[in-house]
């Protein structure tokens, strides 16, 4: 049996359901995020804890933010693209965690030194966000103050919360995007 074709009030209320689902998802992601970066920064003491956010193969922008003065942030900085391509990509797509005590002293790209240095960062721990689809994005902690050393607690911190950010299904829906 057919059923009757739906009237224009009954299209208009499926199309608001949508937009109400959509934006009860994106109210989610962003209070999961923005508690996640919250609790990072407390647990590290940290200056700076960011979620850099790709929306195009390897381009993408700081989204959210937690700081420990105003002054510091970085929010909407596109960062340094210019330095970040396949073979950056490529480690942080094997899961790669990278903790640097002292920006000065590590092994990185001059590019991503000057960067670095521009945005006051002495210290670093980077862990990939790796959804079904590939690499999401970076949960980022900077210490401005000083060099500091991360312990493996704090590694396995930033490993965890990336895991959890990455599983979680307000981000695993990618149609929640823009």
């Amino acid at each position: 049996m057919l059923e009757p074709p739906l009237t224009n009030a009954a299209f208009q209320d499926a199309g608001l359901q949508r937009v109400v689902s959509r934006l009860s998802k994106t109210l989610e992601r962003d209070q999961l995020v923005q508690a996640t970066v919250d609790q990072l920064k407390t647990l590290f003491n940290a200056d700076r804890v960011v979620l850099y956010y790709f929306y195009c193969r390897w381009q993408g922008q700081v989204t959210f933010e937690a700081l420990s003065h105003p002054q510091l942030s970085i929010y909407g900085s596109t960062g340094a693209e210019q330095c970040f391509n396949d073979e950056y990509a490529d480690k942080y797509l094997k899961g790669r965690i990278q903790a640097i005590a002292d920006v000065e002293q590590a092994n990185i790209h001059p590019c991503h030194l000057d960067f670095l240095r521009s945005i006051q960062v002495k210290a670093n721990l980077v862990a990939p966000i790796l959804t079904q689809q590939g690499l999401w994005g970076l949960l980022i902690a900077h210490h401005c103050q000083s060099p500091r050393t991360w312990s493996a607690q704090d590694v396995e911190a930033m490993r965890t919360a990336a895991h959890q950010l990455a599983t979680a299904p307000a981000i695993g829906d990618s149609s929640i995007w823009p």
